[in-house]
């Protein structure tokens, strides 16, 4: 599992004093790029497909950072499926989320099968978020 904290930064708010839905992917993709990284290395070329987002809480310049985590939730023959969380500096959370992403051929420009090398990193990283995930208590995920 990845974890970060993102400062709350002005120009993430907007008129209405919260933080602009749009900026939490960002927050996401961060966080998300981090974990891809530290499993895959930085070798692995992907673009996101899909993101799904659950909005729990507004956040707002008050709050002053975020707490975004990422863990690997399984792969198929080319994607990679994700779980995200942001949270508030406070321990609530702020958002869910869900994502998808490819692993990417740059030079055909089109998906491309995970290797043995990276499923095999990717099984030690879900199995150990999943441990990760299923030791925390009830309070823990509020």
């Amino acid at each position: 599992m990845e974890e970060i904290e993102i400062g709350i930064r002005w120009r993430d708010v907007d008129n209405y004093g919260h933080v602009n839905n749009a900026v939490y992917l960002t927050y996401l993709e961060e966080c998300r790029d981090r974990w891809v990284r530290g499993v895959l290395g930085d070798d692995l070329g992907f673009v996101i497909v899909r993101v799904a987002i659950d909005f729990r809480r507004e956040l707002s310049l008050e709050d002053g950072a975020v707490a975004v985590a990422c863990r690997g939730t399984g792969y198929g023959t080319s994607s990679i499926q994700t779980a995200e969380t942001i949270r508030a500096k406070a321990g609530w959370i702020a958002a869910e989320s869900e994502s998808v992403i490819v692993a990417h051929d740059a030079g055909s420009r089109r998906s491309r099968p995970i290797t043995d090398r990276e499923r095999s990193a990717l099984d030690a990283a879900i199995e150990a978020d999943r441990v990760s995930v299923s030791s925390e208590g009830p309070g823990d995920r509020t």
